[in-house]
C-alpha cells in the first residue's frame, strides 16, 4: 500500500474552491494501478476525432503545458453524461498541466498536439481511464471505455517546462521555494482574469509541493520538478 499515491477521500475538507481545479481533476486522474495488475490492454489506443480546426492553429499543445478546456465526458456503453466541466465553477473551464499524472492518462494523450480553439471528441479505453476497478465516486463502472467532448481554450508555457521553471526561480538557485511557486501562481491567475476563491491558490500550492517536493525540505528542485529527462536546466 506504500506505493499508492495518498489522496483525499470524498467528502473530506477539500473546500469548496477546489472545484475550479482540483475537485475536476480528483475525478479524472487515474487511479495507480496495483502491482502485477492486469496489462493485456496495453496494446489499446485512444481515437482521436477532430472535430473543429481553428485556420491559425498554434500553438500546439505539448507535455508540461498549462491547458485551459471544457471538457463533457461520456459512457460508451450507453452515451450517459458522468462529467460536464460547464457545471463545475460558475461555468469556468478548468485548467491542468499536460502529460504529468493531473488527468487520466487517455486524456494526457488525446490533448496532445492541439490548438486553442480546437474540438476533438476521443474515445479511451479502460485500460488508459479507471481500469478493471472503475471509479465508483464518478459514477465509472470497471472496464469502461469513455468518450470526452473537449474544447481547448488555451495553451501556456506551464510550470513542468524548463523555461517556466527559470521563470519561476527568481534568486536562479535551481530550486523552487514555496514564495516563487506562490508568486508564479498569482501572475497566472491574473493573466486569466477569472475571479477564484483564495483557497485555490492555497490548496494547488499545496498539492504543488505535497506531489513534487519528494525529499520533504520545503524546496522543489530542478530534478523534482522538471518532467523531462533530456532537458538541462
Amino acid at each position: 500500500a506504500g506505493t499508492v499515491p495518498r489522496r483525499r477521500p470524498p467528502g473530506s475538507d477539500m473546500g469548496r474552491g477546489l472545484s475550479l481545479l482540483l475537485l475536476p481533476l480528483a475525478l479524472l486522474a487515474a487511479p495507480a494501478q496495483a502491482e502485477g495488475g492486469a496489462v493485456a490492454a496495453t496494446t489499446e489506443e485512444v481515437k482521436i476525432e477532430v472535430l473543429h480546426l481553428p485556420e491559425v492553429c498554434s500553438p500546439k499543445s505539448k507535455k508540461g503545458d498549462l491547458l485551459n478546456a471544457h471538457y463533457d465526458g461520456f459512457l460508451a456503453s450507453d452515451g450517459s453524461k458522468f462529467y460536464c466541466s460547464r457545471t463545475q465553477n460558475e461555468g469556468h473551464p478548468k485548467w491542468f498541466v499536460l502529460g504529468v499524472g493531473q488527468v487520466i492518462k487517455g486524456l494526457d494523450i488525446a490533448m496532445m498536439n492541439m490548438c486553442p480553439g480546437e474540438k476533438r471528441k476521443v474515445v479511451i479505453p479502460p485500460s488508459l481511464a479507471y481500469g478493471q476497478q472503475g471509479y465508483a465516486q464518478g459514477k465509472i463502472p470497471p472496464n469502461a471505455t469513455l468518450i470526452f467532448e473537449i474544447e481547448l481554450y488555451a495553451v501556456n508555457k506551464g510550470p513542468r517546462s524548463v523555461e517556466a521553471f527559470n521563470q519561476i526561480d527568481k534568486d536562479g538557485d535551481k530550486k523552487l521555494s514555496e514564495l516563487e511557486i506562490s508568486h508564479y501562481l498569482k501572475e497566472e491567475f491574473a493573466r486569466d482574469g477569472k475571479k477564484r476563491h483564495p483557497s485555490v491558490h492555497d490548496e494547488i500550492l499545496a498539492d504543488i509541493f505535497k506531489k513534487n517536493d519528494h525529499d520533504g525540505d520545503g524546496f522543489i528542485s530542478a530534478k523534482e520538478y522538471n518532467v523531462y529527462q533530456h532537458d538541462e536546466l
